[in-house]
């Protein structure tokens, strides 16, 4: 992996809250990152856990917004492998300016042929913590282009979100029902070749163009924790009996839930 960033390139990040870093897997990155998210999805699907697979209706319109498994890496030792280097925590750690990362959760989103826009949303909002300095990263398994369903982003919205969202749905400009001062935000468009990849913040505006092609577009991701993050009452992927233990406020530092791939 190319997992260098320059000066530059953390300050555009922390301008615009997102950045695409080109040619970040070599080719033999890519192949592994390939066959062990389509190895993994396959065996999800397989397992049919509706916690963590967004088809328990095929025929939904979200199900049509893409294939969603998540946590990968705890059922797949060769996703476990990627997910947990601890250069992909370092970028992550580098761009966001804190002094460590942990993992939140993986997801592979496929937008199948045909496949629905992605709405404009936040991700934040959704998990059981709260931090202006929450990162994803993106990778492109297939080249994301403006006809399969690249992303788009409100430039600088990290800057000003609160910690409110709204769900991927048919209408796709529901969040700026929200945030109506965000409709003036020129969207950025990211194509990008497979093998590239994208950090955003975890409170930068984001959607996805729908598919047109007919083949798919595969994207796996991973949501990043910094360390020393607490636990804001919301539930999201935590299981049942360890959200029932928590209280607002708690850190969230239980290293098996969320491992600590990097720290300064």
């Amino acid at each position: 992996m190319n997992t260098q960033v320059t000066p530059d390139q953390i300050a555009f990040y922390q301008e615009n809250g997102y950045i695409v870093l080109e040619n970040f897997l070599t080719p033999d990155d890519l192949e592994r990152w390939r066959w062990a998210t389509d190895e993994s999805v396959a065996q999800r699907l397989a397992s049919v856990n509706p916690e963590l697979v967004n088809q328990g209706s095929s025929e939904a319109y979200f199900a049509m917004v893409f294939t969603q498994c998540l946590k990968l890496a705890d059922s797949h030792p060769g996703m476990h492998e990627i997910m947990h280097d601890p250069a992909l925590g370092r970028v992550a750690g580098t761009l966001a300016g804190v002094d460590g990362i942990r993992i939140w959760h993986d997801q592979a989103l496929i937008k199948p042929p045909y496949g629905n826009p992605t709405g404009w949303h936040l991700d934040n909002p959704y998990w059981s913590f709260s931090s202006r300095s929450s990162i994803s990263i993106w990778v492109a398994l297939d080249d994301a282009t403006l006809s399969n369903g690249c992303l788009y982003y409100l430039p600088g919205t990290h800057k000003t979100a609160r910690y409110e969202t709204v769900d991927i749905g048919k209408k796709l400009g529901g969040l700026f029902d929200v945030y109506p001062e965000w409709r003036a935000i020129e969207p950025v468009a990211t194509p990008c070749k497979a093998g590239s990849v994208v950090f955003h913040n975890g409170l930068t505006a984001h959607g996805a163009g729908a598919n047109m092609t007919n083949k798919p577009r595969r994207a796996m991701t991973c949501a990043y924790m910094p360390d020393g993050s607490t636990f804001n009452g919301t539930k999201n992927i935590l299981p049942t009996e360890y959200f029932e233990s928590l209280t607002v406020g708690d850190l969230l530092n239980d290293d098996k839930m969320n491992p600590l791939i990097w720290r300064a």
